[in-house]
Protein backbone atom coordinates (compact mmCIF):
# COMPACT_ATOMS: atom_id res chain seq x y z
CA UNK A 1 0.00 0.00 0.00
CA UNK A 2 1.61 3.09 -0.84
CA UNK A 3 2.69 5.19 2.21
CA UNK A 4 0.85 8.91 2.84
CA UNK A 5 4.61 10.49 2.25
CA UNK A 6 4.28 8.81 -1.33
CA UNK A 7 0.62 9.68 -2.08
CA UNK A 8 1.25 13.57 -1.84
CA UNK A 9 3.94 12.99 -4.16
CA UNK A 10 1.35 12.70 -7.33
CA UNK A 11 0.95 16.46 -8.18
CA UNK A 12 -1.24 18.09 -10.97
CA UNK A 13 0.45 19.51 -13.94
CA UNK A 14 0.19 23.19 -15.12
CA UNK A 15 -2.34 22.55 -17.97
CA UNK A 16 -4.45 20.42 -15.01
CA UNK A 17 -4.97 23.21 -12.40
CA UNK A 18 -5.69 25.39 -15.47
CA UNK A 19 -8.42 23.03 -16.56
CA UNK A 20 -9.47 22.56 -13.10
CA UNK A 21 -9.56 26.55 -12.64
CA UNK A 22 -11.77 26.29 -15.95
CA UNK A 23 -14.46 25.13 -13.76
CA UNK A 24 -17.74 25.44 -15.86
CA UNK A 25 -17.64 25.14 -19.87
CA UNK A 26 -19.77 24.38 -22.64
CA UNK A 27 -20.65 21.99 -25.03
CA UNK A 28 -21.68 23.00 -28.76
CA UNK A 29 -23.08 19.63 -30.68
CA UNK A 30 -23.92 20.85 -34.04
CA UNK A 31 -23.61 18.79 -37.88
CA UNK A 32 -24.95 16.82 -39.98
CA UNK A 33 -27.36 15.40 -37.30
CA UNK A 34 -29.12 19.09 -36.35
CA UNK A 35 -30.51 18.84 -39.93
CA UNK A 36 -31.24 15.06 -39.94
CA UNK A 37 -32.60 15.33 -36.35
CA UNK A 38 -30.51 12.64 -35.59
CA UNK A 39 -28.07 11.47 -32.54
CA UNK A 40 -25.38 9.59 -34.64
CA UNK A 41 -25.08 9.68 -38.27
CA UNK A 42 -24.06 7.30 -40.74
CA UNK A 43 -21.58 9.00 -43.28
CA UNK A 44 -24.00 9.27 -45.84
CA UNK A 45 -25.35 12.49 -45.55
CA UNK A 46 -25.62 15.38 -48.12
CA UNK A 47 -23.12 18.28 -47.46
CA UNK A 48 -26.40 20.06 -49.10
CA UNK A 49 -28.65 20.50 -46.11
CA UNK A 50 -25.98 22.53 -43.59
CA UNK A 51 -27.19 25.43 -44.29
CA UNK A 52 -27.32 27.62 -41.24
CA UNK A 53 -28.63 30.72 -42.47
CA UNK A 54 -28.81 32.72 -38.87
CA UNK A 55 -25.49 31.21 -37.85
CA UNK A 56 -23.96 33.85 -35.02
CA UNK A 57 -21.16 32.05 -33.21
CA UNK A 58 -21.49 35.44 -30.75
CA UNK A 59 -24.82 34.39 -29.80
CA UNK A 60 -23.56 31.19 -28.68
CA UNK A 61 -20.89 32.42 -26.92
CA UNK A 62 -22.15 35.23 -25.44
CA UNK A 63 -24.93 32.93 -23.45
CA UNK A 64 -22.16 30.82 -22.55
CA UNK A 65 -20.55 33.64 -20.37
CA UNK A 66 -23.53 34.66 -19.68
CA UNK A 67 -24.38 31.13 -17.23
CA UNK A 68 -20.90 31.75 -16.24
CA UNK A 69 -18.63 29.69 -18.07
CA UNK A 70 -15.13 30.27 -18.74
CA UNK A 71 -14.51 28.05 -22.05
CA UNK A 72 -16.22 26.13 -25.31
CA UNK A 73 -15.91 23.04 -26.66
CA UNK A 74 -16.80 22.55 -30.85
CA UNK A 75 -17.81 19.08 -32.01
CA UNK A 76 -15.64 19.96 -35.09
CA UNK A 77 -16.59 16.74 -36.48
CA UNK A 78 -18.83 14.03 -35.24
CA UNK A 79 -18.96 10.20 -36.18
CA UNK A 80 -20.33 11.03 -39.41
CA UNK A 81 -17.57 12.71 -40.85
CA UNK A 82 -18.89 16.00 -41.49
CA UNK A 83 -16.71 18.36 -41.28
CA UNK A 84 -17.32 22.28 -39.63
CA UNK A 85 -14.02 23.64 -41.37
CA UNK A 86 -12.77 23.58 -44.95
CA UNK A 87 -10.70 20.99 -44.36
CA UNK A 88 -8.25 19.87 -47.10
CA UNK A 89 -8.48 16.13 -46.53
CA UNK A 90 -12.72 15.10 -47.55
CA UNK A 91 -14.63 17.12 -49.82
CA UNK A 92 -17.12 16.26 -47.27
CA UNK A 93 -17.16 19.45 -44.93
CA UNK A 94 -18.34 22.76 -45.15
CA UNK A 95 -16.94 23.61 -48.44
CA UNK A 96 -19.49 21.47 -50.31
CA UNK A 97 -22.33 23.15 -48.27
CA UNK A 98 -24.57 26.11 -49.52
CA UNK A 99 -23.80 27.78 -46.41
CA UNK A 100 -21.82 31.12 -47.52
CA UNK A 101 -21.43 29.48 -50.58
CA UNK A 102 -19.15 26.85 -49.40
CA UNK A 103 -16.92 29.57 -47.68
CA UNK A 104 -17.55 29.41 -44.52
CA UNK A 105 -15.92 27.88 -41.17
CA UNK A 106 -17.90 27.17 -38.09
CA UNK A 107 -14.25 26.64 -36.27
CA UNK A 108 -12.92 29.51 -37.27
CA UNK A 109 -16.05 31.80 -36.47
CA UNK A 110 -16.53 30.30 -32.59
CA UNK A 111 -12.90 30.47 -32.56
CA UNK A 112 -12.33 34.16 -32.89
CA UNK A 113 -15.67 34.81 -30.89
CA UNK A 114 -14.43 33.11 -28.03
CA UNK A 115 -11.21 35.31 -28.65
CA UNK A 116 -12.81 38.36 -28.43
CA UNK A 117 -15.29 37.52 -25.45
CA UNK A 118 -11.67 36.25 -23.49
CA UNK A 119 -13.16 32.79 -23.21
CA UNK A 120 -11.33 29.30 -24.18
CA UNK A 121 -11.53 27.01 -27.00
CA UNK A 122 -11.86 24.04 -27.61
CA UNK A 123 -12.03 21.00 -29.93
CA UNK A 124 -13.60 17.83 -30.25
CA UNK A 125 -12.54 15.72 -33.35
CA UNK A 126 -14.47 12.04 -33.27
CA UNK A 127 -11.95 9.22 -33.69
CA UNK A 128 -14.57 7.00 -35.56
CA UNK A 129 -15.57 8.31 -38.78
CA UNK A 130 -18.19 6.39 -40.75
CA UNK A 131 -17.79 8.90 -43.68
CA UNK A 132 -13.80 7.91 -44.57
CA UNK A 133 -13.27 4.53 -46.93
CA UNK A 134 -9.84 4.44 -45.00
CA UNK A 135 -11.38 4.05 -41.60
CA UNK A 136 -10.85 0.73 -40.57
CA UNK A 137 -6.97 0.67 -42.55
CA UNK A 138 -5.31 1.00 -39.47
CA UNK A 139 -1.74 3.43 -40.61
CA UNK A 140 -3.67 4.83 -43.70
CA UNK A 141 -6.41 6.15 -41.37
CA UNK A 142 -4.43 7.43 -38.49
CA UNK A 143 -2.34 9.57 -41.00
CA UNK A 144 -5.80 10.93 -42.15
CA UNK A 145 -7.13 11.53 -38.60
CA UNK A 146 -3.57 13.50 -37.81
CA UNK A 147 -3.82 15.67 -40.66
CA UNK A 148 -6.70 16.99 -39.49
CA UNK A 149 -5.95 17.01 -36.15
CA UNK A 150 -2.78 19.17 -37.20
CA UNK A 151 -5.32 21.56 -39.10
CA UNK A 152 -7.06 22.10 -35.89
CA UNK A 153 -4.33 22.65 -33.65
CA UNK A 154 -2.73 24.98 -35.54
CA UNK A 155 -4.97 26.73 -37.43
CA UNK A 156 -7.02 28.45 -34.96
CA UNK A 157 -5.66 29.87 -31.75
CA UNK A 158 -4.68 28.81 -28.46
CA UNK A 159 -7.06 25.43 -27.60
CA UNK A 160 -7.45 24.23 -23.73
CA UNK A 161 -9.25 21.27 -24.43
CA UNK A 162 -9.03 18.98 -27.18
CA UNK A 163 -11.88 16.65 -26.02
CA UNK A 164 -11.36 12.50 -27.72
CA UNK A 165 -14.33 9.76 -27.21
CA UNK A 166 -13.60 5.97 -27.72
CA UNK A 167 -16.68 5.31 -30.23
CA UNK A 168 -15.38 2.87 -32.63
CA UNK A 169 -17.41 1.19 -34.69
CA UNK A 170 -17.18 -0.56 -38.22
CA UNK A 171 -16.29 1.61 -41.20
CA UNK A 172 -17.60 1.09 -44.34
CA UNK A 173 -15.06 -1.44 -44.71
CA UNK A 174 -16.79 -3.20 -42.42
CA UNK A 175 -13.60 -2.94 -40.22
CA UNK A 176 -12.80 -1.35 -37.13
CA UNK A 177 -9.97 1.28 -36.52
CA UNK A 178 -7.34 0.20 -34.03
CA UNK A 179 -6.94 3.87 -32.98
CA UNK A 180 -3.18 4.97 -32.24
CA UNK A 181 -3.96 6.92 -28.92
CA UNK A 182 0.33 7.71 -28.71
CA UNK A 183 0.54 9.39 -31.90
CA UNK A 184 -2.85 11.27 -31.18
CA UNK A 185 -0.99 12.59 -28.00
CA UNK A 186 1.92 13.52 -29.24
CA UNK A 187 0.61 15.50 -31.78
CA UNK A 188 -1.68 17.40 -29.78
CA UNK A 189 1.63 17.97 -27.37
CA UNK A 190 3.49 19.09 -30.24
CA UNK A 191 1.11 21.81 -31.48
CA UNK A 192 -0.92 22.58 -28.47
CA UNK A 193 1.11 22.63 -25.24
CA UNK A 194 -1.05 23.55 -22.93
CA UNK A 195 -3.70 21.98 -23.82
CA UNK A 196 -5.35 19.23 -21.74
CA UNK A 197 -6.13 15.67 -23.52
CA UNK A 198 -10.14 14.81 -22.29
CA UNK A 199 -11.75 11.34 -21.42
CA UNK A 200 -9.24 9.09 -24.25
CA UNK A 201 -6.62 10.61 -22.80
CA UNK A 202 -4.05 11.32 -20.31
CA UNK A 203 -5.25 14.64 -18.93
CA UNK A 204 -8.49 14.87 -17.51
CA UNK A 205 -10.84 11.71 -16.74
CA UNK A 206 -14.24 11.06 -17.69
CA UNK A 207 -16.36 10.96 -14.92
CA UNK A 208 -18.18 7.83 -16.46
CA UNK A 209 -21.92 8.77 -17.06
CA UNK A 210 -23.74 11.58 -19.40
CA UNK A 211 -26.56 11.90 -16.57
CA UNK A 212 -24.67 14.14 -14.63
CA UNK A 213 -24.14 12.01 -12.12
CA UNK A 214 -21.02 12.29 -9.55
CA UNK A 215 -19.04 10.41 -7.20
CA UNK A 216 -19.73 11.41 -3.12
CA UNK A 217 -16.23 11.58 -3.03
CA UNK A 218 -14.25 12.43 -6.44
CA UNK A 219 -9.99 11.76 -5.82
CA UNK A 220 -7.84 13.24 -8.53
CA UNK A 221 -5.18 10.98 -6.95
CA UNK A 222 -6.13 7.46 -8.41
CA UNK A 223 -4.67 4.33 -10.17
CA UNK A 224 -2.43 5.08 -13.31
CA UNK A 225 -4.37 2.44 -15.18
CA UNK A 226 -7.48 4.42 -15.42
CA UNK A 227 -6.14 6.58 -17.70
CA UNK A 228 -5.65 3.99 -20.11
CA UNK A 229 -7.47 4.79 -23.59
CA UNK A 230 -8.52 1.22 -24.62
CA UNK A 231 -9.98 0.64 -20.80
CA UNK A 232 -12.16 4.44 -21.35
CA UNK A 233 -12.66 3.02 -24.86
CA UNK A 234 -14.86 -0.07 -23.44
CA UNK A 235 -16.46 2.05 -21.42
CA UNK A 236 -17.65 4.59 -24.44
CA UNK A 237 -21.05 4.57 -25.78
CA UNK A 238 -21.07 2.96 -28.81
CA UNK A 239 -24.33 3.22 -30.21
CA UNK A 240 -26.79 5.78 -30.08
CA UNK A 241 -28.53 4.59 -26.84
CA UNK A 242 -30.56 6.82 -24.53
CA UNK A 243 -30.49 4.40 -21.49
CA UNK A 244 -26.34 4.94 -22.02
CA UNK A 245 -26.91 8.24 -22.09
CA UNK A 246 -28.53 8.62 -18.55
CA UNK A 247 -26.89 5.82 -16.54
CA UNK A 248 -25.62 6.38 -12.80
CA UNK A 249 -22.08 5.80 -11.14
CA UNK A 250 -22.16 1.96 -10.37
CA UNK A 251 -21.15 1.46 -6.75
CA UNK A 252 -17.91 -0.52 -7.92
CA UNK A 253 -17.18 2.55 -9.43
CA UNK A 254 -17.76 5.23 -6.55
CA UNK A 255 -14.00 4.99 -4.79
CA UNK A 256 -11.40 5.37 -6.56
CA UNK A 257 -8.63 7.23 -4.79
CA UNK A 258 -9.26 6.56 -0.79
CA UNK A 259 -6.26 4.61 1.29
CA UNK A 260 -8.17 2.03 1.01
CA UNK A 261 -8.70 1.62 -2.64
CA UNK A 262 -5.29 2.53 -3.37
CA UNK A 263 -4.16 -0.75 -1.59
CA UNK A 264 -1.85 -2.63 -3.79
CA UNK A 265 -1.68 -0.10 -6.51
CA UNK A 266 2.04 1.08 -7.68
CA UNK A 267 1.80 3.55 -10.34
CA UNK A 268 -0.33 6.61 -9.88
CA UNK A 269 -1.02 9.46 -11.32
CA UNK A 270 -2.99 12.87 -10.88
CA UNK A 271 -6.16 12.38 -13.12
CA UNK A 272 -9.12 14.63 -12.45
CA UNK A 273 -12.58 14.08 -13.27
CA UNK A 274 -14.74 15.89 -15.44
CA UNK A 275 -19.08 15.68 -15.65
CA UNK A 276 -20.20 15.98 -18.47
CA UNK A 277 -23.95 16.55 -19.41
CA UNK A 278 -26.59 18.22 -22.09
CA UNK A 279 -28.69 20.65 -20.97
CA UNK A 280 -31.63 18.16 -23.03
CA UNK A 281 -32.24 14.94 -23.01
CA UNK A 282 -30.02 14.91 -26.45
CA UNK A 283 -27.13 16.01 -27.56
CA UNK A 284 -27.97 17.64 -30.51
CA UNK A 285 -31.20 19.39 -31.12
CA UNK A 286 -34.46 18.12 -31.71
CA UNK A 287 -37.23 20.76 -32.39
CA UNK A 288 -39.45 18.10 -30.12
CA UNK A 289 -37.07 18.42 -26.62
CA UNK A 290 -37.62 22.51 -26.51
CA UNK A 291 -39.94 22.06 -23.70
CA UNK A 292 -37.62 19.39 -22.28
CA UNK A 293 -34.52 21.93 -21.20
CA UNK A 294 -33.15 21.37 -17.62
CA UNK A 295 -34.36 23.23 -14.44
CA UNK A 296 -32.48 25.93 -12.74
CA UNK A 297 -32.88 23.50 -9.50
CA UNK A 298 -31.36 20.45 -12.23
CA UNK A 299 -28.48 22.63 -13.68
CA UNK A 300 -27.52 24.25 -9.40
CA UNK A 301 -27.75 20.25 -8.82
CA UNK A 302 -24.87 18.73 -10.99
CA UNK A 303 -22.96 22.09 -10.43
CA UNK A 304 -22.97 21.73 -6.59
CA UNK A 305 -22.14 18.07 -7.19
CA UNK A 306 -19.41 18.12 -10.12
CA UNK A 307 -17.29 22.16 -9.88
CA UNK A 308 -18.46 21.72 -6.04
CA UNK A 309 -17.03 17.96 -5.82
CA UNK A 310 -13.39 18.68 -6.60
CA UNK A 311 -14.53 17.84 -10.88
CA UNK A 312 -15.21 20.32 -13.68
CA UNK A 313 -18.68 20.19 -15.60
CA UNK A 314 -19.09 20.40 -18.97
CA UNK A 315 -22.40 21.45 -20.35
CA UNK A 316 -23.79 20.86 -23.83
CA UNK A 317 -26.20 23.18 -25.57
CA UNK A 318 -26.89 21.95 -29.05
CA UNK A 319 -27.83 25.05 -31.11
CA UNK A 320 -31.02 24.89 -34.26
CA UNK A 321 -30.42 24.20 -38.22
CA UNK A 322 -30.92 27.62 -38.04
CA UNK A 323 -27.42 28.46 -36.18
CA UNK A 324 -28.51 29.98 -33.15
CA UNK A 325 -29.46 28.68 -29.69
CA UNK A 326 -33.21 28.29 -28.90
CA UNK A 327 -34.56 30.82 -26.62
CA UNK A 328 -35.13 28.55 -24.05
CA UNK A 329 -31.68 27.15 -23.56
CA UNK A 330 -30.33 30.78 -23.55
CA UNK A 331 -33.10 31.92 -21.15
CA UNK A 332 -31.94 28.95 -18.45
CA UNK A 333 -28.35 29.75 -19.34
CA UNK A 334 -28.94 33.48 -18.04
CA UNK A 335 -31.22 32.18 -14.78
CA UNK A 336 -28.05 29.87 -14.20
CA UNK A 337 -25.48 32.83 -14.01
CA UNK A 338 -27.53 35.19 -12.54
CA UNK A 339 -28.05 32.53 -9.55
CA UNK A 340 -24.46 31.54 -9.70
CA UNK A 341 -23.37 35.37 -9.09
CA UNK A 342 -25.62 36.27 -6.41
CA UNK A 343 -25.18 32.97 -4.34
CA UNK A 344 -21.48 33.72 -4.22
CA UNK A 345 -21.37 37.32 -4.58
CA UNK A 346 -20.54 38.37 -0.91
CA UNK A 347 -18.14 35.97 0.75
CA UNK A 348 -18.59 37.46 4.57
CA UNK A 349 -15.01 35.65 5.29
CA UNK A 350 -13.88 38.98 4.09
CA UNK A 351 -14.56 40.83 7.28
CA UNK A 352 -14.05 37.93 9.63
CA UNK A 353 -11.87 36.45 11.98
CA UNK A 354 -10.32 32.98 11.27
CA UNK A 355 -7.64 30.84 13.72
CA UNK A 356 -6.31 27.72 14.52
CA UNK A 357 -4.65 27.24 17.68
CA UNK A 358 -2.38 24.76 15.35
CA UNK A 359 -0.73 26.91 12.61
CA UNK A 360 2.54 27.14 11.13
CA UNK A 361 3.56 30.72 11.41
CA UNK A 362 4.91 30.69 7.84
CA UNK A 363 0.99 29.79 7.15
CA UNK A 364 -1.50 31.33 8.96
CA UNK A 365 -5.11 30.96 9.05
CA UNK A 366 -5.51 34.35 7.95
CA UNK A 367 -4.53 33.05 4.54
CA UNK A 368 -7.38 31.68 4.29
CA UNK A 369 -9.84 34.36 3.26
CA UNK A 370 -8.00 35.23 -0.39
CA UNK A 371 -8.68 32.97 -3.00
CA UNK A 372 -5.45 31.85 -4.42
CA UNK A 373 -3.06 29.13 -4.47
CA UNK A 374 -0.41 31.34 -3.84
CA UNK A 375 -0.83 30.89 -0.18
CA UNK A 376 -2.02 28.91 2.07
CA UNK A 377 -2.91 27.64 5.59
CA UNK A 378 -1.17 24.32 7.10
CA UNK A 379 -0.76 23.11 10.93
CA UNK A 380 2.24 22.86 12.85
CA UNK A 381 1.53 19.79 13.57
CA UNK A 382 -0.04 16.95 12.53
CA UNK A 383 -1.74 16.23 15.47
CA UNK A 384 -5.14 15.27 14.93
CA UNK A 385 -7.94 16.79 14.81
CA UNK A 386 -7.32 19.87 13.20
CA UNK A 387 -9.77 22.78 13.95
CA UNK A 388 -9.85 26.11 12.14
CA UNK A 389 -12.43 28.13 13.88
CA UNK A 390 -14.02 31.64 12.13
CA UNK A 391 -15.80 34.19 13.83
CA UNK A 392 -18.40 36.35 11.38
CA UNK A 393 -18.95 40.26 12.08
CA UNK A 394 -22.27 39.55 12.55
CA UNK A 395 -24.89 36.16 12.89
CA UNK A 396 -25.61 35.68 9.54
CA UNK A 397 -28.79 32.93 7.62
CA UNK A 398 -26.09 30.94 5.82
CA UNK A 399 -26.31 29.50 2.21
CA UNK A 400 -23.07 28.11 0.67
CA UNK A 401 -19.70 27.19 2.83
CA UNK A 402 -16.85 26.77 0.13
CA UNK A 403 -13.33 24.61 1.24
CA UNK A 404 -10.22 24.31 -1.05
CA UNK A 405 -6.88 22.91 -1.04
CA UNK A 406 -3.64 23.99 -1.60
CA UNK A 407 -3.66 21.32 -5.14
CA UNK A 408 -0.57 21.98 -6.80
CA UNK A 409 0.81 20.17 -3.43
CA UNK A 410 -1.90 17.22 -4.07
CA UNK A 411 -5.07 16.22 -2.84
CA UNK A 412 -4.97 15.92 1.19
CA UNK A 413 -8.29 15.99 3.01
CA UNK A 414 -9.62 12.27 3.96
CA UNK A 415 -12.38 13.39 6.62
CA UNK A 416 -13.57 16.70 7.90
CA UNK A 417 -16.55 18.11 9.94
CA UNK A 418 -18.15 21.78 9.98
CA UNK A 419 -19.97 22.68 12.84
CA UNK A 420 -21.55 25.66 14.05
CA UNK A 421 -22.33 27.45 17.67
CA UNK A 422 -25.53 27.66 19.14
CA UNK A 423 -25.10 29.09 22.56
CA UNK A 424 -21.89 27.28 23.81
CA UNK A 425 -22.80 24.64 22.07
CA UNK A 426 -21.09 23.51 18.30
CA UNK A 427 -23.80 21.28 16.43
CA UNK A 428 -22.14 18.94 13.53
CA UNK A 429 -24.01 20.79 10.31
CA UNK A 430 -22.05 18.07 7.84
CA UNK A 431 -19.24 15.70 7.71
CA UNK A 432 -17.41 15.43 4.52
CA UNK A 433 -14.64 13.29 2.87
CA UNK A 434 -12.65 15.27 0.43
CA UNK A 435 -12.01 18.56 -0.93
CA UNK A 436 -9.44 18.51 -3.53
CA UNK A 437 -9.74 21.78 -5.81
CA UNK A 438 -13.06 22.76 -4.27
CA UNK A 439 -16.02 21.36 -2.12
CA UNK A 440 -19.51 23.52 -2.11
CA UNK A 441 -21.88 22.31 0.52
CA UNK A 442 -24.97 24.02 1.00
CA UNK A 443 -25.53 24.85 4.14
CA UNK A 444 -28.82 26.51 3.81
CA UNK A 445 -31.13 27.00 7.12
CA UNK A 446 -28.48 27.03 9.17
CA UNK A 447 -27.60 30.49 11.00
CA UNK A 448 -24.05 31.15 12.67
CA UNK A 449 -21.97 33.94 13.90
CA UNK A 450 -19.17 31.14 14.39
CA UNK A 451 -18.34 28.03 12.56
CA UNK A 452 -15.62 25.77 13.01
CA UNK A 453 -13.82 23.28 9.91
CA UNK A 454 -12.57 19.86 11.97
CA UNK A 455 -10.16 18.13 9.54
CA UNK A 456 -10.45 15.21 11.16
CA UNK A 457 -8.06 12.50 8.55
CA UNK A 458 -5.48 13.70 6.21
CA UNK A 459 -2.26 12.64 4.25
CA UNK A 460 0.61 14.03 6.31
CA UNK A 461 -0.30 17.73 6.55
CA UNK A 462 -3.32 19.09 5.14
CA UNK A 463 -2.89 22.77 3.28
CA UNK A 464 -6.35 24.60 2.74
CA UNK A 465 -6.02 27.57 0.43
CA UNK A 466 -9.66 29.38 0.74
CA UNK A 467 -12.67 28.94 3.33
CA UNK A 468 -15.40 31.00 1.23
CA UNK A 469 -18.70 31.73 3.64
CA UNK A 470 -21.63 32.80 1.75
CA UNK A 471 -24.75 34.35 3.13
CA UNK A 472 -28.40 32.85 1.73
CA UNK A 473 -29.41 34.19 -1.41
CA UNK A 474 -32.75 35.84 -0.96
Amino acid sequence: MPTDQELIKIVPSCRQIAYQATEFYAFFHFGMNTYTNREWGDGTENPQIFNPTEFDADQWVTAAQNAGMKGVILTCKHHDGFCLWPTRYTSHSVAASPWKNGRGDVVREVSEACHRHGMKFGIYLSPWDRNQPCYGSGKEYDDYYLAQLTELLTGYGDIFSVWLDGACGEGPNGKKQVYDWNRYYECVRKYQPDACICVCGPDIRWCGNEAGDVRKSEWSVVPARTALAESVQERSQQTDDEEFRMRRITSDMEDLGSRKALEGETDLIWYPAEVNTSIRPGWFYHPEEDDQVKSLEELVHIYIGAVGGNATFLLNIPPMPNGLLHKNDVKRLEEFGSWKKKSFAHNLMSTAHVFSENEDPAHPASNLTEDTLEAWYQPESSELPVEITICLDDSYNLGYLVLKEAVCYSQRVEKYEVFVKEGEIWNSIYTGTVIGYQKIIPVKGEKAREMKIVLHDFRVLPLLTFIGIYPENT
